[in-house]
């Protein structure tokens, strides 16, 4: 992977990682329209720079997320991330075969995206808007509904945005705290990732260019990320998830049409 690809890539995941348009989904697809998905380094990248990703959320949250009197807050976190740590553990080469499939991706982005015209109005009742009010059975299901985005294009921004929702959440609370949830989720997912290529492969990890390419897509994911929080919150209050929703459907059905003519295979 040069550096140049590597930025793209980068750019994609910051973007994409914290909209409900499935980030995952969307290096997918860049990678395969760059000729470099099948290779070993670039599934490892496209987990990796979520690290830097993370890193924007605690930078924008910091004070909310680090006062040591919000041990119950974390708590919360811990149950919520549960079933996707237990699951991915548990289907972990199932879902590394998914992630080589664009069409998996297309259709995904498809029913994703008709889900999000309507998600406003499905959901009309909400009344929880902060941490103390969310309780940990709440909390889990939340969790539960992330595990949807083991299927690349579905979006864990969007399934557990959704879950937030369907269990009460304000629609920005319920963003706010999938970004929140992405930290121990994403950590542990790249962590385990990074732990997995350094026992199978430790060259492929540890080489010069290898490690210098990590490193730039992490910066670059960090500051691109940073960018499209403040975008999707400040968009969020005023407009809510139909333009995602069109969004996704419009992508989705290129991709079909490019799948379809042998473009993307």
């Amino acid at each position: 992977m040069s550096i140049v690809e590597a930025i793209i890539i980068a750019i994609v995941e910051g973007i994409t990682e914290f909209l409900p348009i499935s980030s995952t989904g969307h290096m997918i697809i860049t990678s395969s329209l760059l000729g470099i998905h099948k290779e070993e380094f670039t599934k490892l990248f496209e987990v990796a720079i979520q690290l830097g990703a993370i890193l924007s959320v605690v930078i924008l949250y910091w004070k909310r997320f680090f006062p040591l009197n919000r041990w119950m807050f974390y708590l919360k976190l811990i149950v919520a991330v549960i079933p996707a740590l237990a699951l991915g553990f548990l289907f972990s080469d199932k879902i590394d075969e998914l992630l080589e499939s664009p069409l998996t991706v297309a259709i995904a982005l498809l029913v994703g995206g008709v889900i999000l015209l309507f998600i406003d109005k499905v959901f009309k009742t909400h009344t929880i808007d902060n941490e103390k009010e969310l309780g940990f059975g709440r909390a889990f299901l939340v969790g539960c509904w992330q595990c949807l985005a083991m299927i690349p294009g579905v979006s864990r921004s969007a399934s557990s945005i959704i879950g937030g929702m369907q269990q009460k959440l304000t629609r920005n609370f319920a963003a706010e705290f999938s970004f929140f949830l992405a930290i121990p989720t994403m950590a542990a997912a790249t962590g385990y990732k990074l732990l997995k290529a350094y026992k199978e492969t430790p060259d492929m990890l540890m080489n010069k260019d290898n490690l210098t390419v990590l490193i730039i897509g992490n910066v670059v994911a960090f500051v691109v990320a940073m960018l499209a929080i403040k975008f999707f919150i400040s968009y969020l209050q005023k407009h809510g998830f139909r333009m995602f929703g069109w969004y996704r459907i419009i992508v989705g059905i290129i991709l079909l049409i490019l799948i379809y003519n042998g473009y993307l295979q």
